[in-house]
């Protein structure tokens, strides 16, 4: 019998044609992914700064829309744009990477690197570095809740208490983000319970730090002073 027949030698240079392809578009793909968050954060900036400059020539009455209107855009767009980006980013304990996808990320960086690339002007490596309710109490202009030796449904009942929203949440050795919205609660974070998933999105019920932390503290992000220095550009230190 022979190997290959007729049919199969006129297949096999598409075949090799269709695999080259294949791993040229697959380098093209990650490339792609960067260059579009790069235009997605360009595009955050650029609306940041319409932002300013309809709230700098606004009489008080429509400088409060514009705060409700830019709160609304950011938790949105951090959510929904920055956040996704980072996910299966690979977790160290060590890293720092500034770009998604490559690299690895270690917890705290990735609380400061999405906050940065949302167009905060914050201490990114000083913050990542420190104790995470260091820049809790700031971002959160210390409107913040302690929660020790509790069970998480005491948590869960204060965040439907307080509404939906963005929230900072410091653990034992972890931070990470907690997102509320009608739908349900997520907790969004460099996960190093299993490196292998990495930063990602779950269930506050599931095993991960937040679970299993014995102190919590938690502050909720995006208030009206910390809407305006993002839109205004203010520098946090």
């Amino acid at each position: 019998m022979e190997l290959f027949t007729n049919k199969a030698i006129l297949i096999l240079p598409r075949l090799f044609s269709i695999i080259l392809l294949t791993g040229f578009s697959l380098m093209a793909f990650g490339q792609n992914e960067n260059r579009s968050y790069s235009e997605a954060l360009q595009n955050i900036e650029s609306r940041r700064i319409q932002f300013q400059e309809e709230f700098l020539s606004s009489d008080s009455l429509e400088k409060i829309n514009i705060i409700s209107t830019a709160k609304a855009y950011l938790f949105e767009n951090i959510v929904d744009t920055v956040f996704p980006y980072w996910y299966g980013t690979k977790w160290d304990f060590n890293g720092h990477t500034r770009i998604p996808g490559t690299g690895t990320i270690a917890c705290g960086y990735f609380i400061t690197n999405t906050l940065t690339d949302a167009g905060f002007k914050i201490p990114r490596i000083k913050w990542a570095q420190s104790a995470s309710e260091v820049f809790i109490k700031i971002l959160a202009d210390g409107n913040i809740r302690r929660f020790s030796n509790t069970p998480l449904q005491n948590v869960e009942e204060f965040l439907n208490e307080s509404g939906s929203g963005l929230y900072l949440v410091g653990l034992d050795c972890h931070v990470g983000f907690i997102v509320v919205r009608e739908e349900g609660m997520r907790f969004v974070h460099a996960n190093y319970y299993q490196p292998g998933i990495r930063v990602m999105s779950e269930k506050l019920y599931s095993w991960n730090p937040l679970h299993d932390s014995e102190y919590r503290v938690l502050g909720k992000l995006l208030s009206d002073e910390m809407v305006i220095n993002w839109l205004k550009g203010i520098p946090y230190e």
